[in-house]
């Protein structure tokens, strides 16, 4: 729904759709892939650490309206901001430790597309439902779960609770527990799980960062199968 650093909307159609009618996020961050196509008409429940994440999601779903969002101010390159909802976009995972930002172009273009996005999409967002607080907290129902923690090691430092903070093992336990399907995301350094190869994403000077996916589901493994024959 909004700018946050990592988050899948570029390659949400890439991740196998869901086959259950209720979708949990446990680090919920922008929620790109329950917004992507259809998927936000179903039962969408997110779960996210950092309060300040939470209580932009909180606005959206209890209290924003579109004309609230039209109404919010623009940004002017040069000055200086203390909202977070606007060091968020200011496409680095360190703004989540910032407490004032001064407004480059990237973070003004960012702050301008994410306002006609909000504005525009905020209909589809009035039914799901957030929980402040860890991964643990969600709910034990049947789903698909949507896991994408800070990836381990350096790709997932620099969030406010980021990878330092993150027990890898213990997370996989917990979600090979979950009912349903799950749909695990992480970076080449993921070791924890049987991750598979997903897609390569061209980063800068040339670099390139791999995603993996772990999947399971009670139903059936033929989507990763499929998924796997497209690469």
């Amino acid at each position: 729904m909004f700018y946050y650093y990592g988050r899948k909307k570029q390659i949400a159609k890439h991740y196998p759709s869901p086959n259950f009618d209720r979708i949990i996020e446990p680090f919920a961050g922008s929620a790109a892939y329950s917004l992507y196509g259809e998927k936000w008409k179903k039962e969408v429940i997110l779960i996210e650490r950092d309060e300040r994440v939470s209580g932009i999601w909180e606005w959206l779903i209890n209290e924003a309206t579109p004309s609230k969002i039209k109404n919010l101010p623009d940004l002017s390159i040069g000055e200086k901001s203390s909202e977070f909802l606007h060091i968020i976009h200011a496409a680095t995972k360190m703004a989540f430790h910032y407490k004032t930002i001064k407004v480059t172009p990237v973070l003004a273009r960012n702050w301008e597309i994410s306002k006609r996005y909000m504005s525009e999409n905020i209909y589809k967002v009035k039914h799901w439902k957030i929980i402040n607080g860890d991964y643990t907290l969600a709910p034990e129902l049947e789903a698909t779960w949507f896991i994408d923690p800070p990836y381990k090691e350096d790709a997932g430092r620099g969030y406010r609770y980021g990878s330092k903070l993150i027990d890898y093992k213990k997370l996989a336990e917990w979600a090979k527990e979950r009912r349903g399907e799950v749909i695990f995301c992480e970076g080449h350094c993921g070791d924890y799980l049987p991750f598979t190869p997903l897609l390569e994403l061209k980063g800068v000077a040339g670099k390139t960062n791999k995603e993996v996916i772990y999947y399971q589901s009670e139903r059936s493994n033929k989507q990763l199968e499929l998924l796997q024959l497209s690469f």
